[in-house]
């Protein structure tokens, strides 16, 4: 965080413009009606006395609330801002510009209506409660910038008590995409899932939640370094449940040691920590066509540049001044759209997979400067969501066809 502080607030110049074009665009969201108030009979239509018809029938039938009102469009993106971008714990007010940063995409993306809430408690109870308590006129929840591993528990539990769905976007957001790239990664390089050996680099929420998938995925050699070293079973230092739990479904080999020792012979690196922590000489003691994900933002483990002069095979960052960039908004948009459209209860794992599988797919010729495509591509984002929602109605989480 000091470092990330450090190198924005050098350039100075880039400060200033930044906080001119945002003071000039504070208000960059609006609520926009589709129907024009623009006489009595609307307004009496609209509003009372006509209002109370829809009302009437809703406490009727609960379910009918997607019939008649926005609830099947509208996301919430709900954060308390303890760990915003490469900030960290800054307050829920200082979080506020990503959320809303969030909601334009959702719109811009997938036409999806989205709201900003930021939560003024750290207690994930009182987090949990208060999303509960407002659930009802939303179609779903992204969760954002929350810090580990209270991210975990919080997600896990709205998941299990509302029957909207619920999605870290900071776990999965970033794991699908990740695997998409990875997916096309794997067919340039002539390995496999099954084969290969992957060395991660940070164990928070993005790193627990792409670890899952390639799991799911078929891949049995992984191993998670933090700040200790890696995770093995039997460690005691740094560790909390969420560690305990990777420690029994990775590390086959019960390796131990810091990232100099275990990176040796690895096909693929995958770092969600801090920046300059992957050097030339790891890159140079893995294995052939070595493949790199250096995610961490706005720096990452490893520049590009350096990356390829040490032999990396592929190098992907979280940057869009860089070939090959892991950014959320590829994946968000398209999940929740494909969630909403049909009244999915959840974001599951199949869903997840699908949204992966439909990234990798959307780049017909893949290159080593292109495995993933860009968000700008059009239609991305609805055909992402028709796969989500494919895949909704065949694991059963689907309540509309």
């Amino acid at each position: 965080m000091r470092l990330f502080k450090k190198i924005m607030s050098a350039d100075k110049a880039y400060v200033e413009k930044m906080l001119k074009l945002h003071e000039a665009n504070r208000r960059k969201m609006e609520t926009v009606t589709r129907v024009k108030i623009t006489d009595s009979k609307i307004l009496s239509e609209f509003y009372t006395p006509g209002i109370a018809e829809p009302c009437v029938a809703i406490s009727k039938k609960k379910e009918d609330v997607y019939k008649y009102t926005n609830k099947g469009n509208i996301v919430a993106v709900i954060s308390d801002g303890t760990a915003v971008l490469g900030l960290g714990d800054i307050g829920p007010e200082a979080g506020l510009p990503v959320m809303e940063g969030k909601c334009m995409l959702f719109k811009t993306f997938a036409d999806i209506d989205a709201i900003p809430i930021m939560i003024d408690s750290k207690d994930p109870e009182e987090f949990i409660k208060t999303v509960k308590l407002i659930s009802p006129g939303l179609g779903g929840i992204n969760l954002e910038d929350i810090a580990a591993p209270k991210c975990f528990e919080i997600e896990r539990r709205l998941r299990k008590e509302l029957n909207i769905p619920v999605m870290h976007d900071d776990q999965h957001g970033t794991a699908i995409v990740l695997v998409a790239g990875l997916i096309n990664a794997l067919k340039l390089a002539g390995k496999n899932f099954k084969d290969i050996k992957v060395i991660f680099n940070g164990a928070g929420a993005a790193g627990t939640a792409i670890t899952k998938m390639l799991l799911a995925e078929g891949c049995k050699n992984i191993t998670i370094a933090d700040r200790a070293g890696a995770i093995y079973r039997g460690r005691t230092d740094n560790m909390n449940s969420e560690k305990e739990e990777l420690a029994k479904i990775t590390n086959p080999e019960n390796l131990k040691g810091k990232l100099d020792e275990i990176i040796k012979g690895a096909d693929v690196f995958i770092g969600v920590s801090g920046p300059g922590l992957l050097t030339k000489d790891h890159i140079k003691s893995m294995a052939e066509k070595p493949i790199i994900f250096a995610v961490a933002n706005p720096i990452p483990e490893i520049m590009p540049a350096d990356a390829k002069e040490a032999g990396a095979f592929i190098i992907a960052t979280g940057r869009s001044d860089f070939p090959n960039q892991v950014n959320n908004c590829l994946a968000f948009p398209g999940v929740f759209r494909g969630a909403l459209d049909v009244h999915a209860s959840d974001i599951n794992d199949e869903m997840k997979m699908a949204a992966a599988n439909c990234l990798a797919n959307w780049v017909k010729e893949p290159t080593v400067d292109c495995i993933i495509p860009s968000a700008f591509e059009e239609g991305l984002a609805f055909k992402v969501g028709e796969a989500v929602a494919q895949a909704a109605i065949k694991s059963g989480v689907a309540r509309k066809s």
